[in-house]
């Protein structure tokens, strides 16, 4: 297949990254540079274009730690689109085992000619300490419970697809907010647009320190449905935890899962999504999952766009 040919315009002199580690550090304007430059790609997948030679004779690695299914392929087929070279790290079969320690590990995968790194390890600040060790760019794809900017931004994205803003909106994060590094990017990308953000789920899940990031929290799923525009379900991130935090799933899906008899109190516009994997009938009815107002694949195909606008701002102007 020919490479398809695409304008995606000039970068702003302000875009100087090198890394994409967290949304928290991200402005404004870099965030809406990168959903602007997604926005392009989509519309070229929308049509049909699927091969570009923007990254071509670049190579990128995954450098995952932890099970990944829609991040892991999202990126590699992103990397492929643009006509880059993209490797897979397997850590069970590399010589971590034989006691190579990650930083090592790293730069021996750079030294083969690697252009970034995307790296997913269950313990926080891990991108950033090979960042800090690396020449090469590196992208978090989830760093245990901190951040994951971009499914952060494959939200956002999908928000401003439906409404054509973000500004204004009323969005609610539901479910495992304690352990979830989504929670946390959309939160930094949201408030930073302008969006008023509540946290919503049990109170051993969901602290009143939150307020201190400038969002609402609320115990109640039903006292806020009312007022949302945009429902973000997550998933109860069980691997985390050291004891159970409520005292049954049953108990936790009468509470907090959305089901139509919920639906029918929400706005007309409302919109759900979900980082995935979705629990069908914990945190989400499979009636509502696949009803009008998801958009869970619209997110995943949004996730491609968005990884190739990050890829191509990390390094298609170096």
């Amino acid at each position: 297949m020919a490479c398809a040919e695409i304008d995606l315009g000039e970068v702003p002199g302000f875009w100087k990254r090198r890394h994409l580690l967290t949304l928290e550090e991200l402005t404004a304007e870099e965030i809406t540079l990168i959903l602007d430059k997604a926005s392009i790609f989509r519309q070229a997948i929308t049509e049909g274009q699927r091969k570009f030679s923007l990254l071509a004779g670049k190579t990128c690695v995954n450098l995952f730690f932890e099970n990944s299914t829609r991040t892991r392929n999202s990126f590699a087929l992103a990397a492929r689109r643009l006509g880059a070279d993209m490797l897979d790290f397997s850590a069970s079969t590399s010589s971590l085992s034989k006691g190579e320690t990650l930083i090592d590990t790293a730069k021996n995968i750079e030294a083969m000619g690697v252009d970034a790194m995307i790296v997913r390890h269950s313990t926080p600040g891990t991108p950033k300490l090979l960042a800090d060790n690396l020449n090469c760019s590196v992208i978090n794809a989830g760093d245990g419970p901190h951040e994951h900017p971009t499914q952060g931004l494959l939200d956002i994205l999908t928000m401003r697809q439906r409404f054509g803003r973000i500004e204004g909106l009323t969005v609610a994060l539901v479910g495992d907010i304690a352990h979830s590094r989504t929670a946390r990017s959309n939160i930094w990308g949201l408030k930073k647009l302008g969006a008023h953000v509540i946290v919503c789920g049990p109170s051993t899940l969901v602290s009143v320190r939150w307020r201190e990031l400038g969002v609402e929290t609320s115990y109640s799923l039903d006292d806020i449905l009312p007022r949302v525009d945009v429902l973000n379900l997550l998933r109860i991130q069980f691997e985390r935890q050291s004891r159970r935090p409520f005292p049954s799933v049953r108990e936790y899906a009468l509470l907090y899962a959305m089901d139509n008899r919920r639906l029918a109190r929400t706005k007309p516009h409302i919109l759900i999504l979900a980082p995935g994997p979705i629990n069908r009938g914990v945190e989400v009815t499979p009636d509502v999952a696949d009803g009008p107002q998801s958009a869970i694949l619209d997110q995943v195909t949004n996730g491609v766009a968005v990884r190739m606008a990050v890829l191509w701002l990390l390094l298609g102007n170096r």
